[in-house]
């Protein structure tokens, strides 16, 4: 069987308790590293942290592993038990919506074990989470790939007066573009958009575009580290939120939309202050 295993958001101690129960009788155990990541990490001594409390070696699967070569997986869960270790929920990413399909193709038995995600937890900001829109994600922009499809959502969230959760890119081992001309890989090394760089693509975007469906002065709120003990949360126009120092990764935007009177109360604990 498979077990597909959400983590949380926090540390290792943030996996549910029949989650942990799933991992510990589990012949093998891989960790998803490239949607997401723990507030910890992925350095050895924050894997060592997951291995103490779940009691098991644990096997980093980056994104090359998943899409390219998750058969080898699929195929030793046809004869064992095996978990598949996924930061926040496992349906969080499309790919792991992927990895289900490939298994029952195979004959191979999946069970899922939820857990809190940035979809849900996000709340934490003060917005209701049924008025949020369409979920976007930003890229980070290279000097010849500056894709604007998220543009049109935000625009159609903001006609209809809801919130748009922006989720940042994390790159991770990722191969360098000169690399794969060539034939042979060589990385990036791991980079994390913060929200200051994705309210400067944003406007940039704005500015090419014209539609006025943000500004510099639109209200967002930026939020870093969700879930964990020191997670960040402030709320101002776009402009200012330009210089506030989130910290380190993980950080995501949200673009508010209209606002109840609760939600207003909710986000003024969080505003930036003149």
């Amino acid at each position: 069987m498979l077990y597909i295993v959400g983590l949380g958001l926090g540390d290792e101690r943030d996996i549910t308790v029949r989650g942990l129960d799933a991992v510990r009788r589990c012949a093998k155990v891989y960790m998803e590293a490239y949607t997401s990541l723990l507030s910890l990490g992925l350095d050895p001594s924050a894997l060592s942290n997951l291995e103490k409390m779940y009691g098991k070696e644990i096997t980093v699967a980056d994104r090359e592993m998943v899409e390219e070569r998750a058969d080898q997986m699929l195929r030793e869960a046809a004869d064992a038990d095996v978990a598949f270790l996924v930061v926040g929920d496992p349906f969080g990413a499309t790919t792991h919506t992927d990895l289900v399909v490939r298994a029952k193709n195979m004959g191979v038995e999946v069970k899922v074990i939820h857990n809190a995600s940035v979809m849900n937890a996000v709340g934490v900001c003060g917005l209701q989470l049924y008025r949020y829109g369409e979920t976007i994600s930003i890229p980070f922009f290279t000097e010849t790939w500056r894709p604007d499809s998220f543009y049109e959502k935000i625009q159609n969230n903001r006609r209809l007066g809801l919130h748009t959760l922006c989720l940042l890119d994390i790159r991770v081992k990722e191969p360098t573009l000169e690399s794969l001309c060539r034939g042979k890989k060589v990385y990036e090394p791991p980079r994390f958009m913060s929200v200051n760089t994705a309210i400067s693509q944003l406007l940039e975007v704005e500015e090419l575009r014209g539609g006025s469906a943000y500004g510099a002065d639109s209200l967002c709120i930026g939020v870093a580290r969700l879930g964990s003990d020191d997670q960040k949360i402030v709320t101002g126009p776009m402009k200012k939120l330009l210089d506030v120092d989130f910290g380190p990764p993980l950080h995501c935007l949200i673009i508010v939309g209209e606002t109840h009177p609760v939600e207003e109360e909710m986000i003024e604990f969080h505003m930036i202050k003149s």
